[in-house]
């Protein structure tokens, strides 16, 4: 399978999703501004949001693709059959425990919401009492996405990867329309309608994703539950595979937690909003190739193809520093006017965008390491390994809680983003040095020689864009027109500048275009 076509078919679709995304926030940041009424929607959002890139995107994905990919591909001609059948048995265990879950976390949502803020900074009851009132709202939102994420995996493993792909469309495009149709001029009424529209787009993926599964001859049965073999070791791949896979996510909770509890109001909203635009190329470029290797590397594997495995992960990794790179220079130099265009009017005032600006910084210096996860821990998953990512995100939530404690004093709203962007780093290495010692993984010529190159052109063009905010400062804050205006010039300057780097370095040459070009046809 061409990585460049499945990545850009995820991609595509994902970019979509995001820019839809960055429309969301910037009409969240016009009606509902960064105050208590946005902290108190975002933080929340953030159990359910969490569990979603947790199963979704991340742990689920990995226990389930490769056992489902193994019952398909095995040769005694039941194939899609015996994957139905497992499935089928994987969602009766996992629906009853799901809704189990849903109802105690319903019924415990103040201590829930206590432990996830450490009080809210001593907010007062009335005020508590409203963040736990939308937690409640949202929390249904972890069932739904969490049966998404199931039959996801099933078409993923099919390589329908366009229509999992899509399904964060809808999350985007509920909460538009909420905030188009249902705001308020009370910023507290508009994030209670924002947190309804969560839940409501749940439901609106889960019909999305069994309407394509029955369209792609996948109907799946509701049985009695049975511990068979095959679900027990599900289970005990999931759990594991979800600390591995959700470590920037958990670092992320803790972040917002000590946040909420120990800095100003709007903190929490400065780092959400940061996180947004970083998750941008995040999304675009770590979960899309996180979906694509998986299922690849598996296959390959269980073809008994290991030099093919490792020349996927190398592509992989060398296609993930040529997009991250440029992106994490781009966040860091050209942060004030990226946050200015975005959501510098209505609420959201000059002040927010230098503050959110300044998280952004932060977050970006992890950027590379937050894809690279997301490229590395196939190589486990796809030998059914799940312990060894879950241990070294556990030491990484460890160094991302005592940085927070270290920073958040000194550095303020800076402190949890660095701490976080520091942490993700540590877990990289881990993950890195692991697969190597193991001979499962070994940086081919191309990709040491390449990378150095990257390094540079990004270099290159983060000093020549560092010259010219200058140029875009005064668009940014105009009208909607000049706004996004602005912004596609910045963002097309910035490539271009990119694009001539690479060649000048070497980085990428003219001839691998009509390569791509020949695989893609």
């Amino acid at each position: 399978m061409n990585l460049t076509k499945a990545l850009g078919s995820v991609g595509g679709l994902t970019l979509a999703s995001r820019v839809l995304g960055l429309v969301r926030d910037s009409l969240f940041a016009r009606f509902v501004g960064a105050g208590f009424a946005s902290d108190a929607f975002l933080i929340a959002f953030r159990l359910p949001n969490m569990f979603r890139a947790l199963f979704a995107e991340g742990a689920f994905a990995a226990a389930f693709i490769p056992m489902f990919n193994r019952k398909v591909g095995d040769k005694n001609g039941r194939g899609l059959t015996d994957g139905i059948a497992f499935a089928e048995d994987a969602l009766s265990v996992l629906l009853p425990v799901l809704i189990g879950m849903t109802v105690l976390l319903e019924i415990a949502a103040w201590p829930v919401t206590w432990l996830l803020t450490f009080g809210f900074n001593g907010a007062s009851a009335e005020r508590f009492d409203y963040v736990v009132h939308l937690s409640r709202i949202t929390l249904p939102y972890l069932l739904l996405i969490s049966l998404v994420s199931l039959l996801g995996g099933i078409l993923n493993s099919l390589h329908k990867f366009w229509i999992n792909a899509a399904a964060p469309i809808l999350l985007n495009a509920t909460l538009i329309a909420a905030l188009l149709l249902f705001h308020d001029h009370q910023p507290l009424l508009t994030a209670r309608n924002q947190a309804i529209a969560v839940t409501v787009s749940g439901a609106l993926q889960l019909g999305w994703l069994i309407w394509a599964c029955r369209k792609s001859g996948v109907s799946l049965r509701l049985k009695r539950p049975q511990l068979n073999p095959d679900v027990k070791k599900l289970m005990s791949l999931i759990w594991p595979a979800a600390a591995g896979a959700g470590a920037v996510q958990i670092n992320l909770v803790v972040s917002t937690a000590l946040a909420a509890a120990l800095l100003p109001a709007g903190s929490v909203s400065y780092i959400y909003f940061a996180d947004r635009l970083n998750q941008l190329p995040l999304g675009l470029i770590g979960i899309g190739l996180g979906t694509v290797l998986l299922p690849t590397i598996s296959r390959q594997l269980g073809r008994g193809e290991e030099a093919e495995a490792m020349a996927t992960q190398n592509r992989g990794m060398e296609l993930a520093l040529f997009l991250t790179l440029p992106a994490t220079v781009a966040l860091i130099v050209c942060g004030v006017p990226i946050v200015g265009a975005l959501f510098q009017h209505g609420k959201f005032a000059l002040d927010d965008s230098v503050l959110t600006a300044q998280a952004l910084a932060a977050f970006s210096i992890g950027l590379p390491s937050y894809i690279l996860v997301k490229v590395l821990t196939p190589g486990y998953y796809a030998r059914s390994d799940t312990k060894t990512p879950v241990r070294y995100a556990t030491m990484s939530m460890v160094v991302n809680l005592v940085l927070n404690l270290a920073f958040i004093k000194p550095l303020g709203h800076m402190g949890p983003p660095l701490a976080t962007a520091i942490a993700s780093t540590v877990n990289v290495a881990m993950l890195y040095r692991t697969l190597v010692r193991r001979g499962h993984f070994t940086p081919d010529a191309r990709l040491v020689r390449r990378t150095w190159r990257l390094v540079v052109a990004a270099l290159i063009m983060g000093g020549v864009m560092y010259f010219l905010n200058d140029l875009f400062q005064p668009f940014v804050t105009g009208t909607s027109v000049e706004r996004w205006g602005a912004m596609l010039v910045l963002v097309a300057t910035g490539g271009v500048v990119y694009a001539i780097a690479t060649l000048l370095t070497g980085a990428f040459r003219l001839g691998d275009i009509s390569t791509l070009l020949r695989r893609s046809r």
